[in-house]
């Protein structure tokens, strides 16, 4: 079956080593293709916290000189299976994702200076140094991925009060560090 004729189904699953082989060996084709512009790139989400539960796509954090000229890098970011999605509803934001409906990476490009790279980063560094805070994060995400198989915008309303509350802890914890 096409990917066209399908239906987007949430998976979670347990944590596998593997998703920091890939984010090392994707980040290098990332790398190649938009070599000026990166400062930086950072595995973020579930899949870059140790232990936990996750949906098994790799989310990179790019950080760019200048978001402006990011744009001009989607043909080339497509020969290697991304779709541009624009802002995609978080302003001053790139989005990429690979594969519709079997999604195996998200590329979030900011430009550096963005609020969003330090909450992002702060987020997962909390996780890592909280582990009984992300397996309770884990946990959750297991629930809503059964609660919500077929429903993304209903599985990611259920994660957003835990994830506020975390964010609001990881800022206080980043400026005590």
């Amino acid at each position: 079956m096409d990917e066209q004729n399908q239906v987007r189904v949430i998976e979670v699953v347990e944590y596998s080593p593997s998703w920091k082989e890939e984010f090392i060996k994707e980040s290098k084709l990332i790398q190649d293709v938009m070599d000026n512009e990166i400062l930086k790139i950072h595995h973020i989400g579930s899949t870059s916290i140790p232990g936990i539960f996750a949906k098994p796509i790799i989310d990179f954090l790019v950080e760019v000189k200048d978001i402006n000229n990011i744009d001009m890098y989607n043909d080339d970011l497509s020969k290697l299976g991304y779709i541009a999605k624009g802002e995609y509803g978080i302003k001053g934001r790139r989005f990429f994702l690979k594969g519709l409906y079997h999604r195996t990476h998200h590329i979030h490009v900011f430009e550096t200076g963005n609020s969003e790279i330090e909450r992002h980063l702060n987020f997962r560094d909390y996780m890592i140094d909280h582990p009984e805070e992300a397996n309770n994060y884990g946990e959750l995400k297991k629930e809503l991925a059964i609660k919500f198989r077929y429903d993304i915008d209903g599985y990611c309303d259920g994660k957003d009060a835990f994830i506020k509350d975390i964010d609001r802890k990881a800022y206080e914890w980043s400026k005590s560090r």
